[in-house]
């Protein structure tokens, strides 16, 4: 576990829990976290059934885990297809210049892009790796020229997804 979240926990918790001991996760939480990963809507009582525990002892693990930063949110996977956002590129992002200053210009200005589902600081060749989504190629032009007009851009290159073999299906767990 992160010092911080510690520290967080403890602070928010220091009436219950001695700030000296954190317990670490064990075989029953990697079984609920797996679960509520895969399934965000399952009840606690058919949770609890999942992890042989009754319903309170279920809900105090998963309460903790919530608290603790091990479960940041809870969501629901959409179709793209369905909402007229069935095409996924990958966009390179070269800057001109990797100031401290263009950084956090480029991060500000980059959020604001809704077709932008993803922007990732890389090290290697580039700078930024960008995953989009878009409906159809007019309207990735439309996406290439708001990318285009980011601060400091020196250079992208797109790649076109035209098949999705495996998408994200959260953080892998034993």
């Amino acid at each position: 576990m992160f010092l911080w979240q510690y520290w967080k926990y403890t602070r928010l918790n220091s009436d219950h829990m001695p700030t000296n001991k954190i317990k670490p996760i064990d075989r029953i939480d990697r079984v609920i976290l797996s679960t509520l990963q895969a399934d965000g809507r399952i009840s606690n009582v058919d949770l609890a059934k999942k992890v042989n525990l009754s319903a309170s002892p279920c809900l105090d693990r998963v309460k903790r885990l919530e608290t603790e930063g091990y479960i940041e949110r809870y969501g629901a996977f959409l179709n793209a297809r369905k909402l007229n956002y069935s095409m996924t590129a990958f966009v390179q992002v070269t800057l001109n210049r990797t100031t401290s200053d263009t950084f956090k210009l480029f991060k500000k200005e980059v959020v604001t892009i809704k077709e932008i589902v993803e922007c990732h600081l890389v090290a290697g060749g580039y700078d930024y790796l960008l995953k989009i989504r878009f409906a159809n190629i007019e309207s990735y032009r439309l996406v290439l020229e708001k990318i285009g007009g980011l601060p400091a851009i020196a250079q992208t290159s797109t790649y076109m997804v035209t098949e999705n073999i495996k998408e994200d299906t959260g953080v892998p767990l034993d």
